[in-house]
């Protein structure tokens, strides 16, 4: 008895990590997802810092709030994209529809749903960062899907945050959208870029959880 005394505050201690270690989210929020793409991920294409670690992190974030919508937006080019090298522009080719590269993460497709997902950059002549405007299957841009759902807070996860999940975030928050972008579930280009872009994002305003 008096040895189950003294772990008792080191039991309590450990519950305490694991029920802080995941973020609730607010009711009548949603998440959206940027770019947890194969081609961003680990031997994609424009494989990406952290970027095994924030699809786990989001995975763990759609378990633990089942209550909240999650919204995916998908870079999803033509084989002749104006960003890839070939075409003059400074990516090599990724995310090319029909490919692996731009299916989702296989441990996320349990969570996608065809009216939630929205792809961009499909236009071969424009370059398109953010997913505000992306449209789902029925034509739907997400700005569109959340005023439908009543969103009244938005939190952002995704790859990478130097681009898309800052572009992203930042048109969402010049729309209205009350945005918080989360931290844990972010991959990178580069990890100087990321903290640049969280720093500035911080110094505009944005709540970096």
């Amino acid at each position: 008895m008096k040895n189950l005394i003294k772990i008792l505050p080191f039991l309590f201690m450990a519950l305490s990590c694991n029920t802080e270690k995941t973020l609730k989210m607010e009711t009548g929020s949603v998440l959206v997802v940027v770019d947890e793409l194969y081609d961003f991920i680990k031997d994609g294409a424009l494989a990406c810092g952290h970027s095994l670690e924030a699809v786990a992190y989001t995975k763990e974030l759609i378990e633990a709030n089942p209550d909240i919508p999650v919204l995916f937006v998908c870079d999803h080019h033509p084989a002749d994209h104006c960003s890839f090298v070939a075409q003059g522009g400074p990516w090599p080719p990724h995310c090319v529809a029909g490919t692996r590269g731009a299916e989702i993460h296989e441990s996320l497709q349990p969570y996608v749903m065809e009216e939630l997902t929205f792809n961009k950059g499909c236009d071969p002549a424009v370059e398109q960062y953010s997913g505000f405007d992306g449209r789902n299957a029925a034509g739907e841009s997400l700005a569109q899907v959340l005023t439908t759902l009543e969103a009244t807070g938005v939190y952002v996860v995704g790859i990478a945050t130097e681009y898309c999940v800052y572009n992203t975030a930042n048109d969402l928050r010049n729309a209205g959208f009350a945005v918080k972008v989360v931290e844990k579930g972010l991959g990178y280009v580069e990890e100087k870029g990321h903290v640049e872009t969280l720093s500035k994002m911080r110094q505009d305003g944005f709540t970096v959880l």
